[in-house]
């Protein structure tokens, strides 16, 4: 196991921004926002819509949204996708994240039945950001499922794969002369444990220790199946780049023992490693730590077989490099230490690669139980990932913090300027950082959450028919720094509203 990265991250987290006072970032970096299809387009069964697994888990009370409400009209950005762009150009952003719907453009999930009004609403919100110089990143699942691929099994069916590249190959067809910058798949984690391995996210499965990580190997291979389909018929005429998101926190040991470096390690490697692996390693496959130590467990636990299923040498190279950039959707951190006393289900994550979390009572917190902010955690994320697969290119795709409803979000500001000074950072370190996008645009449906929380720039009165959009503080920081790349370290609040307001 890989043991090296205290020093590592002591040395990041000593030459912090902290020495700098005024910083640019470079000419070609891009500055954009994401949203995802679910949580804003709304019109759920509008213009030849499918089901898909969020509509019918809700409305049949599956999913325990804290509010009680969904994602039936959200921020209605079906119907107000140009005023949507107006806000982009408000802001200046160089790059839009939004992702399709796949239920919208196939309303069973396969392609034998191609929604036309579908095709021409992303075309229409697709073409409106050409007119604008604004460039889309598009990606192709971001949680929503069709209902009626879920009911053959969804991620647990070893086909899902030929389904996924299906939907791609219309994807591209469709969209590719316009748009150069794919994801194939938000967050593989949180599709695969929290869906399937626990009820926090759709499609709600709750089968641990079992159901996520079979989910893991089909979608590591569906993902592969679209680069692949991408590189080998469009990618020649239509000049694109194809990645994939993860979810990535910062874990460091709470201390330098042995025993809670392995522990973080062993974490790491079921948390993330086993999606990233198959894709950016050498090697290929599930991490080779991870994979015995779920096997050891399974045959205590008296399973015939290891629970984690093994990728074949076939499986590895097919999978292996297929990915042009690696998308990163940070927001904190934490401490881990190694732990006997863990009380979770088995089988199980949390007790094939036990940990317990500790978090400094001085950081910041956000109205989200799990959003604090480490210090310096992006930086400390990126050089990570940039130590382990060789400078491969990286996008920030996700970065945000949640307050409650109000258009003064000082706590936001706080956090995306601490943000942007810890990507400087990791920039200056020799990390390949190509872009950054806030999340998000706007306020919208935050999964279980619902409306409770809102981490949009703007925010959106979900009590008006209209949906009406309104700036929020951190949205002219946000324009301010897209306006002039440079980050102060000592500006005032204060000062720095009025500049904005003098128009300097």
């Amino acid at each position: 196991m890989k043991t090296g990265l205290l020093c590592l991250c002591i040395l990041i987290t000593i030459c912090t921004s902290a020495s700098h006072q005024r910083r640019k970032f470079p000419e070609d970096f891009l500055f954009g926002v994401s949203t995802a299809a679910y949580q804003i387009e709304g019109a759920w069964n509008e213009d030849g819509k499918g089901e898909n697994i969020w509509d019918y888990g809700i409305h049949n009370g599956v999913g325990n949204i804290v509010d009680m409400s969904n994602g039936d009209v959200a921020a209605d950005s079906y119907h107000n996708y140009a005023r949507d762009i107006e806000m982009m150009r408000e802001l200046g952003i160089d790059v839009y994240r939004f992702s399709l719907s796949w239920s919208r453009l196939l309303p069973s999930g396969f392609a034998d039945n191609i929604n036309e009004a579908g095709i021409a609403y992303y075309n229409r919100l697709i073409d409106e950001l050409l007119k604008y110089n604004i460039t889309p990143m598009v990606t192709l699942y971001h949680w929503d499922l069709p209902q009626k691929l879920q009911e053959l099994g969804g991620f647990a069916n070893p086909l899902l794969g030929n389904w996924f590249e299906d939907y791609a190959r219309v994807v591209f067809r469709s969209f590719g002369d316009r748009v150069k910058l794919w994801i194939t798949f938000n967050e593989p984690r949180e599709i695969c444990l929290d869906g399937y391995g626990s009820d926090n996210k759709a499609p709600f499965l709750n089968a641990a220790g079992i159901a996520d990580y079979i989910c893991a190997k089909h979608l590591v291979i569906a993902h592969a199946k679209a680069y692949r389909l991408y590189v080998n018929e469009f990618k020649s005429t239509q000049k694109g780049k194809c990645g994939i998101t993860f979810g990535v926190s910062s874990i460091l040991p709470l201390t330098d023992s042995e025993e809670d470096r392995l522990a973080v390690e062993l974490r790491r490697q079921g948390d993330l490693g086993i999606y990233t692996n198959p894709i950016f390693s050498k090697e290929g496959g599930f991490p080779k730590e991870f994979a015995e130590r779920v096997a050891m467990k399974s045959s205590e636990q008296g399973y015939q077989r290891s629970r984690l299923p093994e990728f074949s040498d076939k499986e590895k190279e097919f999978v292996r490099g297929t990915s042009d950039f690696f998308g990163v959707n940070h927001y904190g951190g934490s401490f881990l230490s190694a732990t006997d006393g863990i009380d979770d289900r088995v089988p199980s994550l949390n007790n094939d690669a036990p940990v317990a979390y500790h978090t400094p009572d001085d950081w910041p917190k956000s109205v989200s139980s799990w959003l604090m902010q480490m210090p310096n955690s992006l930086n400390i994320t990126l050089a990570r990932l940039h130590a382990d697969y060789n400078n491969i290119e990286f996008y920030v795709t996700e970065n945000g913090w949640s307050t409650y409803k109000g258009l003064n979000d000082d706590d936001r500001v706080r956090y995306f300027r601490a943000a942007w000074e810890s990507a400087l950072d990791a920039i200056e370190h020799g990390v390949n950082l190509k872009g950054y996008m806030a999340w998000s645009l706007m306020d919208n449906f935050e999964w279980a959450q619902g409306y409770s929380e809102r981490f949009g720039l703007y925010e959106v009165d979900f009590e008006d028919p209209a949906r009406t959009r309104t700036p929020r503080k951190s949205a002219f920081i946000y324009k301010n720094l897209l306006k002039t790349r440079y980050v102060d370290h000592d500006y005032e609040p204060e000062n720095y509203i009025m500049s904005i307001d003098e128009g300097h």
